[in-house]
């Protein structure tokens, strides 16, 4: 009886002891096992593994992506708008040695990435102005926050795989302001705008006109010129013609005085035409 009761004794103390020798880490999960504060193993991989009871503590952390929310920071652009820009960042611990010796927590850790973040935030803003952060630029932007960020963490054993910005608003007493001097300053470039182009319209009609002036200059002194060389042409022409036949001539410049003095008017005349040639010598 006795030998049984210490038997029954010896497994309960076995089943209260057993559990101590072992640990689980999961497939979501990397264990660091700590003794006396010292990393004496490291487990990135899921099983049952085995450790020295009261003395050995495990220590486990994610493997997945983890989420941190960075608070909404004040932040100024460098044509000094304010913007409320809040911010998260994607990261995971790939180095738990690391990540023991410099963080020791997961806390610890998000504390040091707002730091970090907000600060790559900061300084990349603030060498830009409120419409390149608001513009279609704000990827580049986030990679490069997260490329700078990702560098710096590094050393902690800690991978930032994406730094996102929610939202970058103006803040709310500062909002009318802003929107009143931008639609000021819009107002002024169309303005400017206008004026350059009635500048280039009057521009290009002072040519147009200058080019029709001359066109019809070059087109009148050329008619001209026809017009004489056909003229001395005609009467060079004339004159040989009527040289041929002198009573012709005269016949055909009688008719044609009569034909514009005696316009619509009815004559029966003569064979030798007294009333042409009277006429003809302004009697």
């Amino acid at each position: 009886m006795k030998l049984l009761i210490a038997l029954v004794i010896i497994f309960i103390i076995a089943l209260i002891l057993l559990p101590g020798f072992f640990y689980v880490v999961d497939q979501t999960e990397q264990a660091v096992v700590l003794r006396f504060g010292e990393i004496v193993k490291v487990n990135t991989e899921p099983g049952l593994y085995m450790k020295q009871p009261f003395i050995d503590n495990v220590v486990r952390f994610e493997k997945r992506l983890l989420v941190y929310d960075v608070p909404a920071e004040r932040i100024f652009t460098k044509d000094k708008k304010t913007l409320l820009v809040d911010t998260y960042a994607l990261w995971k611990i790939v180095d738990p040695v690391k990540f023991v010796k410099s963080m020791k927590t997961i806390d610890i850790a998000q504390t040091r990435i707002d730091d970090v973040v907000y600060s790559k935030v900061r300084n990349i803003i603030a060498n830009m102005d409120f419409e390149e952060v608001i513009s279609e630029k704000r990827p580049v932007i986030l990679d490069t926050v997260t490329s700078q960020s990702a560098s710096e963490m590094l050393d902690f054993g800690i991978q930032i795989v994406a730094v996102r910005i929610k939202r970058a608003n103006l803040p709310q007493e500062n909002m009318t302001a802003v929107f009143n001097r931008m639609k000021s300053e819009r107002y002024q470039e169309a303005a400017l705008i206008r004026a350059e182009g009635e500048k280039e319209a009057n521009m290009v009609r002072a040519d147009a006109d200058k080019t029709v002036t001359i066109t019809l200059a070059e087109a009148e002194k050329t008619s001209e010129i026809l017009k004489g060389t056909g003229d001395a042409s005609a009467l060079s022409i004339y004159a040989e013609a009527f040289s041929l036949d002198p009573d012709f001539y005269d016949f055909w410049k009688r008719m044609d005085v009569y034909e514009n003095t005696l316009e619509k008017s009815k004559f029966i005349l003569g064979s030798e035409m007294d009333f042409i040639n009277k006429l003809m010598k302004g009697e």
